[in-house]
């Protein structure tokens, strides 16, 4: 099937008719199991949202926290949801109770020198990463560990942390594009890594033009001796996978290695390791998703698997409970659940359409009390949607968090089109 390009840009920028939802709080006497986050991306001020999880997997408002950085949204036509066009905007380490997100740059998209483009990637707030340690008693409780630290690059929009919790690497997608690391350090923050910073090359903008032709997202492979990225494609052009070697200091490799979909694949997005087998599933908003098989090297063979009726598929997360994936559509506010064998077959289990217009964007899988629950953020309704999911093919939603009232109480700005991000922290017994 033949897909134009302004279809599919159309498609992942929807912007939905705003729609409110009746806000369902979480018992205020419920022991704290955990706590998601996620960021405002406010161009006057970037702020980690914290809302507290019980252990019936439901939400109560939390509080916000400045990164000591700035927001932004990319540029795209129409205007809408996913600003960074991202997943992993925040994430957490349950290894050393330590959160880190990005801030965007605040530079004019105009033509820039490389003396003011260098100013512009150094001011206060711009194109940096922040980070913090989380209170494992109180999650919710986040201090800022030293202070941002520049990524060297323009319109960071993802970042990975390591399972060991020694090293976070950062993708920037601007018109400086690319990855770079730093050790996490508990005292210190993010430390820069000698011979970490590498370009991906793409011929962009700052900020960055998309969604088609933008970088999606950054992840470590399953082993943690490769540093993987995504780009999606311009159609008819598809997109590609970057994989760089890690060595045991932490240095990259100084060439990525570079894998393309299948016939048919075109924006690969979100990438989500599919367990033991040394492969990805990434989402594909032209298609559906891809499956990305890395057990001969560094460049991978794949496979594409269509979802009918599917606008924009671009976020991603597993279920070690049910073994399956959970993908999210923009486009049509649709959960996807889909299952892959032994083979790196894939196929789809279920669909759960969500509220219509919620503009279902990122979303994580935490598990709590050895059951799993579904955290997705529906950007264009200021809302939180909480799927339980007990079995395959068996999900099923208990909460939607209106997230306006609360934040406008507590003196928190939020705008639709700027949230960004999903995170979980579980709280250790």
């Amino acid at each position: 099937m033949k897909i134009s390009a302004s279809l599919i840009v159309a498609s992942i920028t929807l912007a939905s008719t705003l729609v409110s939802a009746s806000p369902v709080v979480a018992k205020k006497n419920a022991k704290s199991a955990g706590a998601v986050f996620f960021i405002t991306n406010q161009p006057e001020g970037n702020q980690v949202v914290s809302m507290s999880v019980d252990t019936t997997g439901k939400l109560s408002f939390g509080k916000a926290i400045s990164t000591q950085g700035k927001g932004q949204h990319g540029i795209s036509s129409p205007l809408g949801p996913d600003p960074l066009f991202a997943q992993g905007a925040v994430k957490v380490s349950p290894a050393v109770n330590a959160l880190v997100a990005v801030n965007v740059c605040i530079s004019s998209p105009v033509t820039l020198t490389r003396a003011t483009a260098y100013a512009a990637r150094h001011q206060p707030g711009s194109n940096t990463l922040s980070m913090f340690s989380i209170d494992p008693k109180n999650p919710t409780n986040l201090k800022m560990v030293g202070k941002p630290a520049p990524t060297e690059g323009e319109f960071p929009m993802s970042v990975a942390v390591n399972k060991k919790g020694s090293m976070a690497c950062v993708l920037n997608g601007g018109k400086v594009n690319g990855v770079s690391c730093f050790k996490i350090d508990q005292k210190h923050g993010l430390v820069a890594m000698k011979n970490s910073q590498r370009s991906l090359g793409l011929n962009q903008t700052t900020p960055a033009t998309g969604p088609a032709g933008t970088t999606s997202h950054v992840v470590f492979s399953e082993d943690g001796s490769k540093l993987i990225a995504s780009v999606k494609g311009v159609p008819p052009t598809p997109g590609f996978l970057a994989t760089w070697n890690i060595a045991s200091d932490g240095t990259l490799s100084k060439q990525f290695a570079k894998s393309t979909p299948s016939k048919g694949g075109l924006l690969p997005f979100s990438m989500t390791v599919i367990p033991g087998k040394n492969a990805i599933l990434a989402t594909d908003a032209g298609i559906g998703f891809d499956i990305f098989d890395f057990s001969k090297g560094n460049t991978a063979s794949s496979s594409i698997v269509p979802i009918n009726g599917q606008k924009a598929t671009c976020w991603s997360s597993f279920s070690p409970k049910t073994g399956n994936f959970y993908l999210t559509d923009i486009g049509t506010a649709t959960v996807t659940e889909v299952h892959v064998d032994s083979k790196l077959k894939g196929s789809i289990v279920k669909q759960y359409p969500q509220k219509a217009g919620s503009g279902t964007i990122d979303n994580e899988i935490a598990t709590i009390g050895g059951n799993d629950f579904m955290y997705v953020l529906g950007a264009n309704a200021t809302q939180i949607d909480v799927l339980s999911l007990k079995a395959p093919g068996k999900a099923q939603k208990i909460q939607t968090f209106e997230l306006a009232g609360p934040a406008k109480a507590a003196g928190i700005k939020i705008d639709p089109f700027n949230l960004q991000g999903m995170t979980a922290f579980v709280t250790k017994k």
